[in-house]
């Protein structure tokens, strides 16, 4: 068994009276591609905000490469290198591209952002940002404004910033939610082009996504885990099939 990146026990999260959460278990390997499916309203993006720390438990435990991190805050986290994407694309609309991920880069000073700084100082980043930009597929819109850019483009984008905090696990959370099929197409390329030497976590309704992607699959519903394994084991695992499709076809 390879070795966890990231483990929860008893992971729960109650509002008021409602369970969103209740007591899950996950274990995400090492340079691996876990996705987190389920139907809507199953837990899913509470689980991310859990694990990113916009929510805190209320019960349970995250551990992140064998360190406690249930009582830690989102920005504690993002820099041990727990980072995350959005359902929203979330860009500087009016900054170019290269701007966005030169953005991004400046973490690496430390607490401060170099936003008053000549031009000239902030330069040494230019080669990265360019470097990010054509892993993605993006060298042909370094100077072009975000707010340009097509949906599916923008969503590059933001994966392309999330690669610049140099991440131990990414968390994708639907990465291609509202996508065509031809940009669905692109972003499912360009995650299996990242993926070498990374973790990712991603939830996703897209099967076909998850069948080409993941080696693993969480399977949520009313907060609870339903099933896990790879692929094939949970497409043909009976309860999600009903959880899926309905009681009329089980």
């Amino acid at each position: 068994m390879a070795e966890a990146i990231l483990e929860t026990a008893g992971l729960s999260k109650v509002f008021g009276g409602f369970s969103a959460v209740s007591d899950v278990k996950l274990r995400i390997e090492t340079n691996s591609i876990h996705a987190l499916i389920g139907p809507n309203g199953a837990g899913k993006t509470t689980c991310f905000n859990l694990l990113t720390k916009f929510l805190q438990p209320s019960a349970g435990t995250i551990h992140f490469q064998g360190e406690d991190i249930t009582r830690l805050k989102p920005a504690d986290i993002a820099r041990r290198g727990l980072v995350r994407s959005f359902q929203i694309s979330a860009v500087f609309g009016h900054l170019t591209a290269a701007e966005n991920i030169r953005i991004a880069l400046q973490r690496k000073r430390g607490r401060s952002f170099d936003f008053w700084r000549s031009d000239a100082v902030l330069r040494r980043y230019n080669d990265r940002a360019h470097e990010l930009l054509f892993d993605v597929g993006l060298a042909d819109a370094a100077a072009t404004p975000a707010a340009e850019l097509s949906y599916g483009r923008k969503r590059a984008l933001e994966i392309a910033t999330t690669l610049a905090l140099d991440p131990v696990l990414m968390l994708l959370d639907e990465p291609t939610a509202g996508m065509t099929e031809a940009d669905v197409l692109r972003i499912v390329a360009l995650i299996g082009r990242i993926r070498a030497g990374r973790s990712i976590l991603m939830v996703e309704h897209n099967l076909s996504v998850v069948s080409g992607l993941s080696d693993r699959i969480t399977v949520l519903t009313r907060g609870r885990i339903l099933a896990e394994g790879d692929y094939q084991t949970v497409a043909n695992n009976r309860d999600v099939i009903t959880a899926y499709l309905g009681t009329d076809y089980a």
